[in-house]
């Protein structure tokens, strides 16, 4: 995500029959009880839910822009993690019309964004069961902590851009809603005809009856929920393919074509960068959306295709956002005070591609941010400690985030820092990575002893007494 602005920070609904085919059924008889309404994240405690782990999300929208209504359903597989009497999904907002577990219908109940689903038969530990909820109505725009919106936006125009962190992917389908639980997912969006539904992933066919046009989309390797869009609007959609064979899927605001073209252009040349310096690309395709002037406050490294407004565009918010596939994307926080792991690489990018283009070295940048008073806000807290869910987007996390990877990359030299980046993204490919993780994976992998590093640039407060 980048947030160096100003704050910068739908396929008509198919009959139940289609798409209730239950993975087995629910064993009766087992003594559950409810799964646990929230993950208990330190810095978001409501998000997620437990007793069960999300595997595939299989989600029908239909959107009318004209009236801004939206018809959906979702299918999830999932696996029980316990005895399950009953389980959560996140979503806030709009009704719901219909629920099942199993095939069988399941009660639901609604207390703000919990949505609870209690099965006919209660469900077994380790057991796959499949869930399906069909909803209707105005999707809702949420108001984070730090004051930005994410969730369903509506740029000037027409359309609507689908934005999730932390939260908004909630308003807009129900969800185990925390990057712990990532699932894959295929998407179908029907919108009326003249207008495009981009999503994540790869476009598996395009389907135009009665006026209408449905979009289906498939993403096949793990992807938090977090990371998940939609953007629908007057978009032109050009699949491409890069020299490596790597299919591109960039789909930008035709107000934007002609202003965006360059940046655009360097995609595939940042791409093959990236898996110079990060190791191999994690995906199956890459991409972007360049999204209409003024539509979102800030870009977002949603996955395989960032999101990035048309005001907002240039080759070092490209390059960040990209630089998320691998760190973020593909390596997913545990919880969500390791997002300085999303964010301090992802920064760090910027200062190697200009290093590595002919703009100011790395420890330039490095040095820059050092130069500042002991009262800037880079310095307010340790970018793995962030004080609370509104500060998680702050300098620290950034920036001083981005000083911890120039430490380790001098503490280690520069052929152990680029074994080590490579290493990380490959020992957790589609996975979930914690702080914890990575100070363990550099101190193993470099066979060095960085305790005063972690706790002068990771852990400690205020600015350090020397460079």
């Amino acid at each position: 995500m980048d947030h160096r602005s100003a704050i910068r920070r739908r396929r008509l609904a198919l009959p139940a029959a289609a798409v209730l085919l239950a993975l087995g059924g629910c064993t009766g008889g087992v003594e559950g009880k409810p799964g646990a309404a929230g993950l208990r994240d330190g810095l978001f405690p409501r998000l997620g839910n437990g007793g069960y782990d999300a595997e595939h999300y299989g989600i029908v929208l239909d959107y009318d822009p004209a009236r801004d209504h939206l018809t959906g359903r979702v299918t999830l597989d999932a696996r029980a993690t316990r005895d399950l009497s009953a389980f959560n999904l996140d979503f806030a907002g709009m009704e719901v019309t219909s629920a099942t577990v199993g095939g069988e219908r399941a009660d639901a109940n609604r207390a703000g964004s919990e949505l609870t689903l209690r099965p006919a038969d209660e469900i077994g530990k380790g057991e796959r069961f499949r869930t399906s909820v069909a909803y209707s109505g105005t999707p809702r725009t949420l108001t984070d902590q730090d004051g930005s919106h994410e969730g369903w936006l509506r740029p000037a125009g027409g359309g609507a851009l689908a934005l999730g962190e932390p939260a908004g992917s909630m308003s807009w389908f129900p969800s185990n809603n925390h990057p712990a639980d990532k699932a894959t997912y295929d998407l179908a969006v029907t919108v009326p005809e003249g207008f495009t539904a981009v999503s994540n992933g790869e476009l598996a066919s395009t389907v135009t009856r009665n006026g209408r046009t449905t979009f289906t989309w498939h993403t096949g390797e793990p992807m938090a929920s977090y990371l998940a869009t939609v953007a629908i609007g007057r978009y032109d959609l050009k699949p491409v393919t890069t020299v490596a064979g790597l299919p591109v899927h960039t789909a930008v605001d035709r107000a934007a074509a002609k202003e965006s073209a360059e940046v655009v252009g360097q995609l595939p040349e940042i791409v093959a960068w990236g898996k110079e310096n990060f190791g191999p690309y994690p995906f199956s395709s890459t991409g972007v959306i360049v999204a209409p002037e003024g539509s979102a406050e800030y870009a977002l490294e949603t996955q395989n295709r960032p999101v990035i407004p048309a005001d907002q565009l240039d080759t070092t918010t490209l390059v960040h956002e990209l630089a998320h596939q691998w760190f973020g994307d593909s390596v997913t926080p545990r919880r969500w005070k390791d997002m300085w792991l999303n964010e301090g690489f992802a920064t760090y990018a910027e200062w190697l591609w200009s290093e590595d283009h002919g703009g100011r070295s790395a420890q330039a940048h490095f040095d820059e941010v050092y130069a500042k008073p002991d009262d800037d806000e880079v310095w307010d807290f340790p970018p793995a400690e962030p004080p609370s869910a509104a500060r998680i987007s702050n300098k620290p996390v950034y920036e001083r985030g981005a000083m911890v990877v120039h430490r380790i990359r001098r503490a280690v030299g520069d052929d152990a820092f680029y074994d080590l980046v490579q290493g990380w993204t490959k020992r957790y490919r589609h996975a979930n990575a914690s702080t914890e993780d990575f100070v363990r994976f550099v101190e193993e992998r470099s066979d060095e002893d960085l305790t005063d590093l972690w706790d002068t640039w990771l852990y400690g407060e205020g600015k350090p007494k020397s460079p």
